[in-house]
């Protein structure tokens, strides 16, 4: 008579998810990253598929607290994938579990490469830029805002990455790459240029008071410049700064820089 199969239920894999989401980073440490919290994710998933077997629990275990580190919304397709590998080699599947530690190692670098682009240089500079302007017009809803939209954000990408990796398996990443991922991070691209345009432009705050006279004639400088491009001058202290910044001029030193031009040019009534 053949086992019985262990078959993972939707509240098994919705623990495990919501463990990853919740407690990824616990003890997060130099020597193995993420790998104490994605052995603490799949708790769950193991016990249920291994929990009758303490030898084949334990190899299990072990198997995933080595060095492990990648972003976790998006990579929280692994521990969906992982799921789905481990209850087909707990029902006898044809895996090995080097397969399984192999295919870890061999994810978590393009997820994080793509999780990371899209969650911290996408969305944040999207939500930041929308709560700090809230905030700095005095309203409280700035900081609420960012907090509540970006754990939706979080809690869905990381739920739907989670659950369609464990629908796909192994073919997850191929599945997903070619879905359309390019074009949603080309298009939260120009949306996060928008958001920073216009942050720049509310919230960077120079004039220049220079008014040239002619006889009777006045000319302010600052109208002239308007008429060419409104907001010139704090477009142009961005791009002053952009371009230190790549040329490898330290955070702090281009602080100090823009300081010292400001007390300069304000002193000789050239900036205001």
């Amino acid at each position: 008579m053949s086992e019985k199969k262990v078959t993972l239920s939707r509240s098994d894999l919705t623990k495990t998810w919501f463990s990853w989401i919740c407690f990824s980073n616990t003890c997060y440490n130099y020597e193995r990253m993420m790998g104490l919290g994605f052995c603490h994710t799949m708790l769950p998933v193991l016990k249920k598929l291994y929990g009758n077997d303490k030898s084949k629990l334990s190899e299990a275990l072990t198997r995933h607290l080595t060095f492990y580190n990648t972003e976790s919304n998006w990579g929280a397709m692994i521990p969906g994938i992982v799921s789905s590998l481990e209850e087909e080699k707990a029902n006898g599947g044809v895996i090995e579990g080097e397969t399984i530690s192999n295919l870890k190692t061999a994810l978590m670098g393009p997820l994080a490469g793509i999780g990371d682009s899209i969650t911290q240089g996408l969305v944040k500079v999207i939500l930041l830029g929308i709560g700090i302007d809230l905030a700095l017009k005095g309203s409280a809803l700035g900081p609420i805002l960012f907090v509540v939209a970006f754990s939706a954000y979080a809690l869905i990408t990381s739920y739907i990455c989670f659950f369609s990796g464990y629908k796909l398996g192994k073919n997850a990443v191929v599945n997903i790459m070619s879905g359309g991922v390019k074009e949603i991070s080309e298009a939260l691209g120009a949306m996060s240029m928008m958001v920073l345009g216009g942050f720049v432009a509310n919230n960077i705050g120079i004039t220049t008071p220079l008014i040239f006279k002619f006889g009777q004639l006045s000319i302010k400088t600052q109208d002239i410049l308007n008429t060419i491009l409104p907001k010139m001058l704090p477009l142009s202290l961005f791009l002053i700064i952009y371009v230190l910044i790549r040329k490898g001029v330290k955070p702090v030193n281009a602080m100090l820089i823009i300081f010292g031009l400001g007390i300069i040019l304000s002193y000789f009534k050239i900036l205001g």
